[in-house]
């Protein structure tokens, strides 16, 4: 039995999803927590927010995510960074699941993956869980009502957590499975509770049909000046850097905090809400991300909670370090209603270093700023994926390499030329170590991050007086207004000088060993630009 707004000529039933038990078609949100709470599926929280477990997984699982290898997709395909799976192994794979969906209950949301319907795909999103479909009923784009009336699906996903795939039968590495079928225009996944892998099922299906339109994707968040649309910023970064809080800024418009298109026409949001984490959220540092942890609706995943009066605990890591909360772009008041911005004239590039050697900001020519966006150094962050309890230093290609379907070259290009045509300045933010590395330093100041990012995007930054940086050749500001001149110098920070020489040495290395990779295929400048 059917319920819900949908297109009649548009079912699931039109697609060979058969024999289903109640499928919920686009349930608004009193009604996706009503059904979370009937279910079992949460907690009703402070504010009617959703409270909620994801169970053993509280992170993606990159390794777990595979292509179907077919001629179309071949030659096109980064092979390297995405693990294939046989046309025969993906049809088994979606049979079984097809089988495994029979006579259960699922919730249905007809969304939109792009701001500016040029770029646009609609995305159906088939789940096992209703607070599933309330989290990307939030972090997708909603039709108006009437809209669904008409709704075709250029994309399916199908989330089954209760799924377990077979390695030896369905071509995967473990019981869980991310399926991407390109040809049939299906993602599958499999055994995993984790909500992230929705929104990052979508972003990868991006990445990959974008380039070919002119479009460049981006793992970015992205705001502008108020009431000038015109004067943006994106801001790249993995998981853990700062983008949400950054982008944040309630002297500015937030266009989006995590996954951005940069068009001929402009930047564009493919999201309609946030993915925040929450570990050490105040509402003094934080103050509209923190209040929509007690908003209707408000998706809270992972965190710990007094039983009784369901106060959060913000401070308490025991589930996860990743512990997050997700809600739509309208909750923060200084929010873009359109998700539209200009041409960015400031790419902020966000590393967490966790060696303590990098400089709080630096700026970059262009060929340094393509150079950094292959590299995509950082370090990931306890909790983001499976495995990883401390921050490790690593390189992840245009800071998101576990959802680039293709070669990294490919957006490397595409940025470096767009940089070209529109004349952004580049800038490369630790908000990482400092005084020492992980364990002996400290986390950069919050306060002198923001302090020299409005100075950045202001321009202000820019008359600054600047060194060159002996290690990596980038400018570097002498001094700025708010900041402590120590700071800026990263070898005046720690105790011992010859120790920070010995850990800038082993980064440069680390740099020129990884980049190695790229050479083949970039250009003199950019080579010129590589470290070593």
């Amino acid at each position: 039995m059917a319920f819900g707004r949908v297109n009649p000529h548009f079912r699931l039933e039109d697609q060979g999803i058969e024999g289903l038990g109640h499928v919920y078609y686009n349930l608004m949100e009193p009604a996706l927590v009503e059904a979370s709470l009937r279910n079992g599926e949460g907690t009703l929280g402070n504010g009617g927010a959703l409270l909620v477990s994801t169970g053993k997984f509280t992170g993606r699982s990159p390794k777990d995510k595979h292509v179907m290898a077919s001629d179309t997709v071949a030659d096109t395909i980064w092979w390297d960074n995405n693990a294939a799976m046989s046309p025969e192994g993906f049809d088994r794979l979606h049979q079984d699941m097809l089988a495994h969906m029979k006579g259960r209950d699922y919730y249905v949301q007809d969304l939109v993956g792009g701001a500016d319907p040029a770029y646009a795909i609609n995305v159906r999103m088939v789940t096992e869980l209703a607070w599933h479909s309330l989290f990307i009923r939030h972090l997708l784009r909603r039709p108006v009502r009437e809209a669904l009336n008409d709704f075709v699906a250029d994309f399916t996903i199908i989330n089954c957590p209760g799924f377990k795939a077979d390695p030896a039968r369905h071509d995967c590495r473990s019981d869980t499975v991310i399926a991407l079928n390109f040809d049939k225009k299906i993602i599958l996944i499999g055994g995993t509770e984790y909500a992230g892998e929705n929104k990052k099922s979508v972003f990868t299906l991006l990445n990959y049909l974008l380039p070919e339109k002119g479009v460049m994707p981006m793992h970015c968040s992205a705001n502008h000046a108020q009431g000038n649309p015109v004067d943006s910023a994106v801001f790249f970064g993995l998981s853990g850097t700062g983008k949400t809080t950054l982008s944040a800024d309630p002297q500015r418009v937030l266009i989006g905090d995590d996954e951005h298109g940069w068009s001929d026409r402009g930047t564009f949001n493919f999201e309609g809400g946030c993915y925040a984490k929450t570990i050490s959220l105040s509402a003094e540092a934080e103050p509209e991300i923190y209040a929509t942890t007690s908003k209707f609706g408000t998706v809270i995943e992972n965190m710990v909670y007094d039983e009784e009066t369901k106060e959060l605990d913000f401070e308490d890591d025991s589930l996860t370090a990743n512990m997050r909360c997700a809600y739509p772009l309208n909750y923060i008041s200084n929010a873009s209603e359109t998700a539209l911005g200009g041409h960015p004239k400031n790419i902020i590039m966000l590393t967490c270093d966790a060696f303590g050697v990098l400089p709080p900001i630096s700026r970059l020519t262009p060929a340094q700023a393509m150079y950094h966006f292959l590299s995509g150094f950082t370090s990931k962050v306890a909790g983001t994926e499976r495995g990883v309890t401390e921050p490790e230093p690593t390189f992840s290609t245009c800071f998101g390499a576990p959802f680039m379907p293709r070669r990294p070259e490919v957006y490397g290009n595409l940025l470096r030329e767009k940089i070209a045509k529109h004349g952004a300045t580049c800038w490369l933010v630790n908000t990482g170590w400092t005084g020492g590395a992980y364990g002996t330093g400290s986390r950069m100041p919050i306060r002198a991050t923001r302090a020299l990012l409005t100075a950045a995007l202001d321009g202000s930054l820019n008359e600054a007086e600047f060194r060159k940086d002996p290690n990596f050749g980038f400018d570097v500001p002498v001094s700025v207004a708010g900041v402590a001149e120590v700071l800026l110098d990263p070898r005046r920070t720690w105790e011992d000088a010859d120790a920070y020489d010995a850990q800038a040495a082993k980064l440069v290395a680390m740099f020129s060993e990884n980049f190695a990779q790229y050479l083949p295929y970039i250009d003199e400048d950019v080579k010129a630009a590589a470290i070593g």
